[in-house]
């Protein structure tokens, strides 16, 4: 589980083809920091494994560690588009005595956006965000949602649309700083709607009245 906050912005270094999956190898020091073999690390919003860590100088602390990125991730994700030399938004499982200061995220993405336009003004900016058919529902003005791993607050939502505000921090610690209109954005919706509708659907189907062939 994650809050959104982004700790770092890390940079892929090394891309190794596994056929079916890819090794990713990105280097960094923050989320490091107390890291070991099996630990989480949020990579642009999706959860990946640490399977190695590693350092230059013999030992000195780890700076650069790889997680292997399954078939399915690639497919349902932004991950198939990386490149080495990319910035990638960090941040590390959290943990019980941590402020919660986004909201809880779990790492999974439930579809790709795209940055669809850029407002900028004098202290923030707008970014308008398209989202895949049927996430909609779940999205609504002044709730939360993840964009590539960053705990954003809905300004408004038109169709298949919405909006948030970057603040300075946020462009200048994000990768979503950079990010531009046509750009693919993985995108998380919160876990707390998915599941009330679930069991709001789970309701409603005991309520019905028995067919006659149940009477």
């Amino acid at each position: 589980m994650f809050t959104g906050i982004v700790e770092e912005l890390g940079t892929v270094t090394a891309i190794d083809d596994l056929t079916d999956a890819i090794r990713l190898t990105v280097s960094a020091t923050t989320v490091l920091d107390g890291t070991g073999l099996g630990d989480s690390i949020l990579v642009n919003g999706c959860c990946l494994t640490v399977v190695s860590t590693g350092s230059t100088t013999e030992g000195a602390p780890a700076t650069a560690w790889t997680a292997d990125v399954m078939k399915e991730s690639l497919d349902k994700t932004s991950m198939d588009e990386i490149r080495v030399g990319d910035r990638v938004n960090l941040e590390r499982a959290v943990t019980v005595d941590k402020r919660l200061g986004g909201h809880l995220v779990q790492g999974h993405v439930d579809g790709v956006g795209t940055i669809s336009a850029r407002t900028p003004s004098e202290h923030w900016e707008v970014a308008e965000v398209s989202m895949p058919a049927g996430l909609g529902r779940y999205v609504v003005d002044k709730g939360s949602i993840t964009v590539d791993g960053v705990s954003l607050t809905v300004v408004e939502t038109v169709g298949d649309r919405f909006t948030v505000s970057l603040i300075p921090e946020t462009l200048a610690r994000t990768t979503l700083g950079s990010r531009q209109p046509g750009d693919r954005v993985n995108l998380e919706v919160d876990i707390i709607a998915k599941h009330v509708e679930k069991l709001l659907a789970y309701r409603s189907r005991q309520a019905r009245p028995p067919t006659e062939e149940h009477q």
